[in-house]
């Protein structure tokens, strides 16, 4: 039986100093020539202080909001491009031995359906999300001692063998309880993509109020360290998360930075991806919050930490609704879910647009769209929607994802990467009307690469796709 090492090494360290951070918040205000000179420097690619981002935290005018929205949108097309990576998250089980008092996986939640994946109804849920065009998951877990490292190994290895059709996984993201050093190392021999860890609330006192004593998270130090864990276990590629809502969104911010900005220099590879969900619905919660996040604050937080981490992923989830995520694609997000269900086996259950049954889910979703309408909007917006997974499966990750993560990069990889990805989902999945916009996103992005020797690879690559083949890359 598997018995998680939970002794903390010598060199584990509380890296967040909350009466810093709450005074840089306290002291707030705003500072119109100092906000452009934070600007300048984002806008030169080159990662924030956490002081110049507190900076950007203070601007209030309207005027001055918009600036940073504006340099927020003009970075996320220098460093991204107008590509946006589609995932979708699967949940394998959601029995949990911790008692978060914002979750619907909740130990205390006696009205909560528990349930875990056998192996046949895994394969079953990966080919309804093959059937759809999904290319990329992300396996969510209850933080349960069932679920230990063997078992999040043996479930990511049985949905990357598991293909329809066309249809096939190449890339599969953790969200999972923090692991000791040989847990990440066995779950990391499986082949995974990014270990997503939430510290929810980097506050220590509201942590402490959120997380109740006697279980497993309730150990701030351990969650927070858990990274350093998963670098000496050889995992380079990673994702920081907050809940937005358990404390003031500026603090959470600073940490987040703070974090990002402690990783780079220790280990000299940042996060690969930063994800802000705010706090939604859940069974038995109320929602009655002193720091529920507004949309307008929401829109600013997303802005400042595309400037704040210019290299990093962000991710933005169904939580958030349609008209929400719409707008704030603009101002930065890379990655995005569509057709989102999180019940256990929801993906083989025929319902409703929008219906869903919170004692067997975590959070109630806001965008319930189907993956192909998000396409076609993204498609509408003059996005090119992606399922490329090439910089993984090539090695491209961690220092070399740094390495590599400069303006020509988008030009030599990801937009050509996007537009293969794009084509199969055009070929094997797409609607009618989704595959008539495709089409045209397709020769738009492919006569705009500027080198004529990529593409006309590009275009004869396309041409081997049509004709049936799959899975090429850069």
């Amino acid at each position: 039986m598997y018995r998680m090492d939970t002794t903390l090494p010598s060199d584990a360290t509380d890296f967040i100093d909350d009466a810093r951070l709450e005074a840089l918040v306290a002291g707030l205000k705003e500072d119109p020539a100092a906000v452009r000179a934070v600007i300048a420097k984002s806008l030169r690619k080159e990662a924030l202080s956490v002081e110049e981002t507190a900076v950007l935290l203070g601007a209030e005018s309207p005027g001055l909001v918009e600036e940073i929205f504006e340099a927020a949108r003009t970075l996320k097309r220098e460093v991204y491009g107008n590509r946006i990576v589609f995932f979708a998250p699967l949940y394998v089980g959601n029995h949990c031995c911790n008692d978060c008092r914002y979750c619907g996986f909740r130990r205390s939640l006696k009205t909560a359906v528990r349930r875990t994946l056998s192996d046949e109804e895994l394969v079953r849920e990966v080919e309804a999300l093959e059937d759809q065009g999904h290319k990329r998951l992300i396996l969510v877990y209850g933080e349960s001692p069932e679920y230990d490292p063997a078992f999040i190994a043996h479930t990511a290895r049985t949905v990357y063998a598991t293909k329809k059709g066309r249809g096939e996984i190449r890339r599969v993201n953790i969200n999972a309880a923090p692991l000791d050093e040989a847990g990440f190392r066995t779950v990391k021999a499986a082949g995974i993509g990014t270990y997503q860890i939430f510290q929810e609330t980097y506050h220590k006192k509201t942590y402490a109020q959120w997380h109740p004593a006697g279980t497993r998270k309730a150990d701030y130090l351990w969650r927070l360290n858990a990274f350093d864990r998963a670098f000496r276990a050889g995992i380079d590629d990673m994702g920081l998360g907050v809940l937005f809502g358990l404390y003031d969104w500026r603090f959470e911010v600073l940490a987040m930075v703070t974090h990002a900005l402690y990783l780079q220099r220790k280990f000299g590879v940042g996060p690969h991806t930063l994800s802000f969900p705010r706090i939604k619905p859940a069974e038995g919660l109320d929602l009655n919050l002193e720091y529920q996040v507004t949309d307008a604050q929401y829109k600013r937080l997303v802005a400042i930490l595309r400037l704040a981490v210019p290299y990093t992923g962000l991710i933005m989830t169904a939580r958030e609704p349609a008209a929400l995520r719409r707008e704030v694609l603009a101002f930065g997000v890379s990655q995005i879910d569509a057709g989102t269900k999180l019940e256990i086996g929801g993906y083989n259950q025929a319902r409703k647009a929008g219906e869903q049954t919170l004692n067997r889910e975590q959070f109630q979703v806001g965008d319930t769209r189907s993956l192909d309408e998000v396409i076609g909007e993204i498609l509408e917006g003059g996005y090119i929607p992606s399922f490329c997974t090439s910089c993984y499966r090539l090695g491209r990750t961690g220092e070399h994802f740094m390495e590599y993560a400069i303006p020509g990069f988008i030009g030599k990889f990801c937009t050509p990467n996007a537009i293969l990805t794009l084509a199969e989902y055009l070929t094997d999945y797409a609607g009618a009307e989704t595959a008539r916009k495709g089409w045209d996103a397709v020769a738009r992005e492919t006569a705009r690469l500027a080198d004529p020797t990529l593409r006309a690879e590009v275009e004869a690559r396309l041409g081997r796709i049509k004709a049936g083949e799959r899975d090429l890359y850069f």
